[in-house]
């Protein structure tokens, strides 16, 4: 009868427990990923800059980049300012509606994320493997038709998960984390959950292990079309315009599967903040600089706007 009653309990908002109760630890991650968050948003700014002033850059694979780093800046958004507060705060709440909105936002960009680097793998396997019909195949509709798939695939997975989490009766409100994330809003339910996980890792199979076996297709045809490139620098042209993206398409990945399909712990929730914090604010600040170190186009267009100031 009593669990009977939590069930029936409205919940209004949640408690988040955050990253630490030590204030001195907070006050130094509050330096520390504001510093991040603030290179976040000026090298996410600046690749979409670049790519929007110089024509060198207006071109299938620079399409796909600023879209990457619009949806990077998005992403980091839906967390970051609300746990810098949270950091310098002795209460940290968030209302119930704004937690469902984090959910929906964080998932939706999360997932389309994925499917970017899938179809960004797509267009490096065009670009190695058909130089010739490149912009043919390549061609505008199709690159902002694939874009819009990523998008969609990605909102409407994120529109089915959130709903079946937050139909759930829950027995409390406080939440083991810093932000409202799936798993972890699943451990307040006062039902079985087991529907739920189930189709966690059905949406888990779509939106990570489906773009990934593209990844994985569109490299294993790329790497066999270099060997066949007779002339060393012809290879080690080839390579350089994947390195990037193979090099984003490792960490992002690699920490997803590592979190999501490695064996369940007693440490699994804080492998949990973990890889959320590495979605929310590494991840983000690390692509733009990838992008910008290992691609000659991209300096030279960073080089081309400073020369005008």
């Amino acid at each position: 009868m009593g669990q009977e009653n939590k069930t029936q309990t409205w919940v209004r908002e949640f408690i988040l427990l955050g990253l630490s109760s030590d204030w001195k630890m907070q006050v130094f991650l509050f330096v520390l990923f504001l510093t991040m968050y603030l290179v976040t948003l000026v090298g996410n700014v600046l690749i979409l800059l670049l790519i929007r002033l110089d024509s060198r850059l207006h071109n299938p694979m620079y399409f796909f980049l600023s879209i990457l780093s619009f949806v990077d800046l998005c992403y980091s958004n839906s967390f970051a300012p609300q746990m810098l507060a949270h950091l310098l705060s002795a209460r940290k709440s968030i209302p119930f509606y704004s937690c469902v909105l984090q959910l929906y936002i964080s998932l939706a960009l999360g997932g389309s994320e994925f499917f970017l680097l899938g179809a960004m793998a797509y267009d490096r396997y065009v670009a190695v493997c058909h130089p010739l019909h490149y912009t043919v195949i390549m061609h505008g509709q199709l690159c902002l038709g694939l874009a819009a798939g990523c998008l969609v695939v990605g909102f409407a997975n994120s529109l089915m998960e959130t709903i079946i989490t937050f139909r759930l009766p829950l027995c409390h409100n406080v939440i083991n984390h810093f932000a409202c994330e799936t798993l972890a809003v699943l451990r307040l339910a006062c039902v079985d959950v087991s529907f739920n996980k189930v189709m966690v890792a059905i949406s888990g199979f779509l939106v990570i292990m489906l773009p990934c076996f593209l990844v994985l297709f569109s490299y294993v045809r790329i790497v066999a079309a270099i060997l066949n490139i007779r002339s060393a620098q012809g290879r080690s042209k080839a390579f350089g315009t994947c390195a990037s993206h193979l090099t984003v398409v490792c960490m992002c990945f690699g920490a997803t599967i590592f979190t999501y399909l490695g064996p369940r712990s007693a440490s699994s929730e804080e492998k949990e903040k973990m890889v959320a914090l590495f979605y929310a604010l590494m991840a983000p600040m690390l692509n733009p600089m990838i992008y910008s170190l290992r691609n000659k186009e991209v300096m030279a267009a960073l080089q081309k706007v400073l020369e005008k100031f």
